[in-house]
């Protein structure tokens, strides 16, 4: 006899069965590709069947207690909210301290300096190498004195800052925090994070200088340094965002990113550093995708991945070292230049997917994303979503309101495992530098971006605007570069290079190359070129002599 409608089943499966299949076999499912882009098929219903090995008290817990799968904070954002920092930085330094200055009148909580290719690349604005690019996709910053206009009328001990720079981030860091000094400030007071991810660099975004290993011992060099001088500051930021970008899943973006990450505190440790000086001031920053319970998931398996290693394998004795803490950033990778506008819909349910997987920072994109750096107006809408969101929605009100939720919950669990899966066999590889050599993470991405593309040229992945509900072209108001930015560049160098002390930058160059030559810690080096008003591409220059330039090996 058939059950009514309504009748309890005992298992998913009966009810699967009994009730799911006739109505399918009725109405068939849509000839759509429900996976989510790592690749995982979901079921169509999560029930407390899914989750007969897990345990609340084990794997979820309570917010701000260990293994903070529910956050690192206990009140997260009904006391305070996480910190809204878009990136910005173009052109000049003064026109990008103009920018920096309208986010902060709009309500901006922190700021993110996005910097030149040539700068990337530790070149000088007037190097053969950066004609055309200088100010294109950042702020150019060659020395101090560009530094000193880029924040000027900005309180480092009152605004945090983030750049991202990866390579030459030691003089970079360096220059930052000569400028503060000048200002008079007290270090112990300034707060920011510098992302210093050469490990990321080799595995995807590219922008390196040096051979992997000298180029991981000046990270390790910030570890030493940092908690003694700049205590406040994260000295890292292990980027999943690039990684993603570059074409990784969602669980290879998790996996290679706190490899990375273990990597580096394996190092330090490996110098003597006492891990629970250091690894409080290790912070993440991942990519925010558009499948919206995978990214949930992926915020809270990271924290859980993080808390139980850094306890259980590398002994960390203070629970701060076990805390992952993370800024987001929506998925730039994901926002076509077909139809823009989109984007402003897509940037807001991948921040929504941020604050709901309890991200401490967040950077919102703007829609223009694909087409040029951001106009103000692009900008400023890509803060007022965030905004939206803290305070129109509910959603801050609640600590972790999807805990408990069946699907996220196994979504985290099965998000966890295939995530173990590739940090341990990267481990017996032999590390990530071992990893780099063979070309392991280049492969597994291309062949992830070559199935997700497949995807989409079938049809079986819709992308609106892109391959399915497509229109003429629309046409939007775009940020170009004035290219009279970089005769201003060049001319500032050339009054850098012609006012500054001749002895002290020559001693400096000297102290910086002896760092490199006998291994010594080198930031107190970086932060003397630094007010000796050394460019950066000398500096750079000096230890490309004793380290080498990097060259990728072909892969075949």
């Amino acid at each position: 006899m058939t059950q009514p409608p309504n009748a309890r089943r005992s298992t998913k499966n009966e009810w699967l069965q009994s009730v799911y299949q006739p109505a399918v076999a009725k109405h068939p499912e849509r000839k759509y590709n429900h996976k989510n882009l790592s690749d995982m098929e979901p079921d169509p219903i999560y029930t407390e069947d899914d989750l007969h090995d897990w345990d609340s008290q084990r794997d979820l817990g309570y917010p701000g207690e260990f293994p903070y799968t529910r956050g690192v904070q206990s009140s997260v954002y009904r006391g305070k909210l996480w910190t809204m920092r878009m990136f910005a930085g173009f052109g000049s330094a003064e026109q990008t301290n103009e920018r920096f200055r309208a986010l902060l009148r709009a309500g901006q909580t922190g700021l993110s300096t996005a910097f030149d290719l040539p700068t990337l690349m530790g070149y000088d604005s007037d190097h053969p190498f950066s004609k055309g690019e200088v100010g294109k996709c950042g702020v150019a910053v060659a020395s101090l004195a560009d530094m000193e206009i880029l924040f000027q009328g900005i309180d480092p001990e009152q605004v945090t800052t983030s750049m991202t720079i990866n390579s030459p981030a030691n003089a970079i860091w360096a220059m930052y925090i000569a400028n503060a000094q000048k200002q008079g400030k007290d270090l112990t007071k300034i707060g920011g994070t510098i992302q210093n991810d050469i490990l990321k660099e080799f595995i995807a975004q590219k922008e390196f200088i040096y051979p992997p290993s000298p180029s991981v011992k000046l990270v390790i060099d910030t570890f030493e340094w940092g908690p003694k001088v700049v205590p406040r500051w994260n000295f890292i930021s292990v980027s999943g965002y690039h990684i993603r970008e570059a074409g990784a899943t969602g669980v290879q973006e998790l996996a290679f990113t706190l490899a990375d990450g273990f990597h580096y505190v394996e190092k330090a440790l490996e110098r003597g550093l006492d891990i629970d000086e250091f690894a409080p001031r290790i912070s993440f920053f991942w990519d925010i995708h558009n499948d919206f319970f995978e990214e949930i998931a992926k915020l809270r398996a990271a924290r859980r991945i993080w808390a139980r290693q850094m306890r259980d394998r590398y002994g960390a004795k203070n629970p701060k070292s076990w805390m992952l803490r993370t800024h987001s950033q929506t998925a730039g990778v994901s926002l076509p230049a077909q139809q823009p506008l989109n984007n402003i819909a897509r940037v807001a349910i991948q921040a929504l997917a941020a604050v709901l997987g309890g991200t401490q920072s967040l950077h919102t994109d703007a829609f223009d994303e694909a087409l040029a750096l951001p106009t103000e107006e692009a900008a400023t809408i890509a803060l007022r979503t965030q905004q939206i969101i803290a305070y129109e929605t509910g959603v801050a009100g609640v600590v972790d309101p999807l805990a408990g939720s069946y699907y996220v919950e196994k979504l985290t669990n099965d998000i966890e495992a295939a995530a173990l899966g590739y940090i341990e066999q990267i481990r017996a590889m032999g590390g990530v530098e071992v990893g780099i050599d063979n070309g392991f993470f280049q492969l597994e991405m291309a062949e992830a971006a070559y199935r997700y593309q497949r995807e989409v040229e079938k049809k079986s992945r819709i992308i609106v605007g892109v391959n399915d509900f497509v229109q003429d072209a629309v046409q939007v108001p775009l940020q170009l570069i004035d290219p009279e930015v970089e005769r201003v560049q060049e001319a500032r160098l050339a009054r850098v290079r012609r006012e500054r002390d001749p002895a002290r930058t020559a001693a400096a160059l000297a102290a910086l190359r002896d760092t490199a030559v006998t291994g010594a810690n080198s930031m107190p080096a970086f932060l003397e070129c630094a007010h000796a008003y050394v460019t950066l591409g000398e500096q750079m220059d000096v230890l490309k002599g004793v380290y080498g330039e990097y060259v990728e090996p072909a892969m075949v």
